[in-house]
């Protein structure tokens, strides 16, 4: 028996926060966790700190923990590998450091109102979600108001049982705004856990190559690039993304909109993610 496939029409599209909506180069969580690793002992650097980005922040630094440098530095220090009791004393100490820091790098990126706005004159829904737990989630939040950017659904890392790679932040989405397709849904994200997100959640999934974790850059930095530097900074994040199976690059939230026009023929013509 030939199975048709079933009718889908672009409902949504869920977005990350840090790297992708707010923040350029995805500074805030960064920054902290080196803070934070000091405070005990460790000495990890920003491009360390970054590996785990995307995932739910406690889940972060239990990677770290894990990577062998890291590790050692523990032990060195503490007589022993850190333990899951260990990581949340670090994590512990990280989040009120988030939280007093989160709002002072969360700048909107540019163009991303914009894009938000036209979203919803296409008749969109727009869904968010985030590796921040939700008290984090309520600063960045409040910041991101004043600069035109709503979401109609914000999820956090701890308002599921699982957070990224697993899809449970992106389907809570689904389940609050009321969609009636996963394929009817864009996952944008700066990160490869949050592309496997979306992926595992069945949706369309666009990468950030430039304006995120991946690139690490300042939003100063990005626009002073060179354009073989802008190459290489692409490759080297295309490197980091690419294993996730992004279905879509582009460099920055403002590039959105050809993709979005792109996926609504790919639906009218039977494609699903």
């Amino acid at each position: 028996m030939t199975v048709q496939p079933l009718p889908v029409r672009l409902e949504a599209v869920i977005f990350d926060w840090a790297g992708t909506l707010v923040d350029f180069g995805s500074f805030a969580p960064t920054k902290v966790f080196v803070d934070a690793f000091s405070q005990f002992g460790m000495d990890v650097s920003l491009k360390e700190a970054r590996g785990p980005m995307g995932m739910g922040k406690w889940d972060h630094i239990r990677t770290l923990c894990d990577q062998p440098a890291i590790a050692n530095q523990y032990q060195a220090r503490f007589g022993r590998l850190p333990t899951d009791d260990d990581v949340t004393a670090i994590y512990e100490r990280f989040l009120p450091m988030q939280l007093d820091k989160v709002a002072q790098y969360s700048a909107a990126i540019p163009g991303a109102a914009d894009v938000m706005r036209a979203l919803r004159e296409r008749g969109l829904k727009i869904g968010s979600c985030s590796g921040y737990p939700a008290s984090v989630m309520g600063r960045v939040v409040e910041r991101a108001a004043t600069e035109d950017l709503t979401p109609d659904c914000i999820v956090a890392s701890d308002e599921v049982p699982r957070a990224r790679p697993a899809p449970a932040m992106a389907l809570k989405n689904v389940v609050e705004l009321g969609l009636s397709d996963v394929a009817g849904c864009i996952k944008v994200d700066d990160t490869a856990p949050g592309i496997e997100e979306g992926r595992r959640a069945g949706m369309w999934t666009v990468g950030l190559l430039l304006s995120g974790n991946a690139a690490g850059l300042t939003l100063d930095e990005y626009n002073n690039l060179s354009e073989p530097a802008r190459d290489a900074a692409r490759d080297a994040a295309r490197a980091e993304l690419n294993p996730a199976g992004p279905h879509y690059l582009i460099d920055t939230v403002a590039d959105l909109p050809a993709v979005v026009d792109d996926i609504e023929a790919r639906l009218a013509r039977g494609d699903r993610p």
